[in-house]
């Protein structure tokens, strides 16, 4: 699949499967949080995502309608991430993708992440990554966390830069929605601090979005980014890059026998 390509159409999600399965194993209710309801309901699989707080609001299915139909038609969008707001813009575009950068002022040529709205999506994006990559992602998304995975095609390669790698993102919806992925980068000047509202958002940037949605305060940590690549090749290793809503001691534990960590 080249970047211009649509990935496959995503399956509803595991939300209320999720939800339910953490009831009735005894775990914490409150807002439904999409996962792998099999490995948790048996007490096998870590929750990664329910260290998110629960009180923040995932995207709507017509949130994301709408921030993927602006971005399509060349817009930048400024929407609400898991952690802080960010900026979107469709992969496809090179005009659309570098004004992104320029919004920012950020080196067009560094990469950026593909966010998709669907773990099948994503999965979809990392077929030629092998089947531990794969495991990984199952393990670890959707949720506040950032994966980087070899990107042999040069898939998404107007998003990608100069990099070898794909990241990739899928955020917790609150339904399932088929939508187009956006490329997305945080909303803040390069070297800034992250925007938590979308006040915290410089003027500048703001108008320069075809579309602001404002859904109200993030908690403020970005997400967690592991690097996958070494999974897929002799290594069999993984290396948490930063460590932010998920902690590191989290991700070992959701990714425990798939490899080993890097120092």
């Amino acid at each position: 699949m080249s970047g211009g390509e649509r990935p496959g159409a995503g399956r509803p999600g595991d939300l209320a499967a999720g939800d339910a399965a953490r009831r009735a194993s005894g775990g914490t209710s409150g807002a439904p949080v999409p996962g792998n309801a099999a490995e948790r309901a048996s007490g096998g699989m870590p929750d990664a995502h329910a260290v998110f707080p629960a009180d923040v609001a995932p995207l709507r299915a017509d949130d994301v309608r709408a921030l993927t139909a602006a971005a399509a038609a060349g817009g930048v969008v400024l929407f609400p991430a898991e952690g802080v707001y960010g900026l979107a813009a469709d992969p496809r575009r090179r005009d659309a993708v570098r004004r992104t950068a320029t919004l920012k002022g950020r080196d067009p040529r560094k990469p950026s992440a593909v966010m998709f709205w669907s773990l099948d999506d994503a999965l979809s994006a990392a077929a030629d990554a092998g089947e531990a990559v794969r495991e990984a992602f199952r393990r670890l998304l959707p949720g506040p966390v950032g994966v980087l995975v070899p990107n042999p095609g040069r898939r998404y390669a107007i998003a990608t830069g100069d990099g070898d790698a794909l990241g990739i993102r899928v955020p917790r919806l609150l339904e399932p929605v088929d939508a187009l992925p956006v490329v997305q980068t945080s909303a803040n000047p390069a070297g800034g601090p992250d925007a938590l509202t979308v006040a915290d958002v410089p003027a500048a940037i703001r108008d320069g979005c075809a579309l602001v949605l404002d859904r109200g305060p993030r908690p403020g940590t970005a997400s967690t980014i592991v690097d996958l690549r070494g999974l897929a090749d002799a290594r069999g290793t993984w290396r948490v890059v930063r460590e932010g809503a998920v902690p590191r001691a989290v991700v070992a534990a959701a990714l425990d026998g798939l490899g080993s960590p890097e120092d």
